[in-house]
């Protein structure tokens, strides 16, 4: 980031401030609420409909860990906003994480709000565009080409967008499986297989947050990690569209890994996010990207010189 002009490094540094007190102060009162009408719903919910019972549980422990995780991620952006204006490598992968904890938890509570909170503003959507907000701004002021923005913009866009869908994929399943009525048994396929589909996305959605700080850092472990992660959905979230006909949940996981994996296996944008062009079997098909001279020592991460 050294390299980023100075005007783009102070507006960084503002906008991770900004963002980094809204995180502290704003976020926590919107998540909580945002959590009491969800529950107060519920609450009424599965008086008629026991099935949902679960749901308070789970919404009871993941708004608060969501908020929890934004909250920490509000300290880095504070932590960091000095560096950032000097411009200090190190911040890029931090912030860039940082603002996806509010991205992703944010869109995550949402789904829930506007399942059970009818005629009320989405109050999580706030807290989702204010950490896009951020994460944009940070990959389009980089100091990189047209082509290489494009590739960062929808990559990374793409990774957030289906570790937040993995996510909730998780949740259901668990939601579905601490009500199902032959608890604690599994009768059929459609029931076991939620141990499979909820767990997996879990790990893969957890496995894609850690690939965004590696992936911009150009290392291409993260580009690896990114690609395991959408394949895994893939393969778990097919089958269990085709066994559980009654959603089309899973059918959108695979859509999304599909989108993921796409943009991942364009030379162009390879060569631009990671410097370097692969194939998704591990074959090396180029070293050096347009304009990009590469570190060629063996076992050195490609880095812009």
């Amino acid at each position: 980031m050294h390299d980023m002009p100075e005007r783009n490094r102070t507006a960084l540094a503002a906008l991770a401030v900004v963002i980094g007190l809204f995180l502290l102060i704003g976020a926590p009162i919107l998540v909580q609420n945002s959590l009491d009408p969800v529950l107060e719903e519920l609450l009424e919910v599965v008086k008629g409909r026991p099935a949902f019972l679960s749901g308070l549980s789970l919404f009871t422990l993941f708004y608060p860990l969501w908020r929890a995780l934004s909250f920490i991620a509000g300290v880095a952006l504070l932590v960091s906003a000095p560096s950032i204006r000097q411009g200090q490598g190190w911040t890029l992968p931090v912030t860039l994480t940082a603002y996806a904890m509010p991205s992703i938890g944010g869109m995550f509570m949402f789904l829930p709000f506007i399942s059970w909170v009818e005629g009320a503003f989405p109050i999580p959507l706030i807290i989702a565009f204010v950490g896009l907000i951020g994460f944009w701004a940070t990959l389009a002021l980089r100091n990189t080409d047209r082509l290489h923005k494009i590739a960062d913009v929808l990559t990374f866009t793409f990774m957030g967008m289906l570790a937040t869908h993995a996510f909730v994929i998780g949740v259901g399943a668990q939601r579905q499986l601490m009500t199902r009525p032959s608890k604690p048994l599994y009768e059929g396929l459609e029931w076991w297989i939620l141990t499979m589909t909820g767990d997996i996305n879990w790990i893969a959605a957890a496995g894609l947050v850690i690939a965004i700080p590696l992936l911009i850092m150009r290392k291409k472990a993260g580009w690896y990690l990114a690609v395991i992660s959408a394949v895994s959905i893939l393969l778990i979230d097919a089958p269990a569209q085709i066994i559980r006909t009654n959603t089309l949940d899973y059918l959108y996981g695979s859509l999304l890994s599909i989108g993921l994996l796409l943009w991942l296996a364009i030379p162009a944008f390879q060569e631009r996010i990671i410097g370097e062009r692969v194939s998704m079997t591990g074959t090396e098909l180029k070293r050096e990207a347009s304009g990009i001279k590469l570190d060629d020592s063996p076992g050195t991460p490609a880095v812009a010189s």
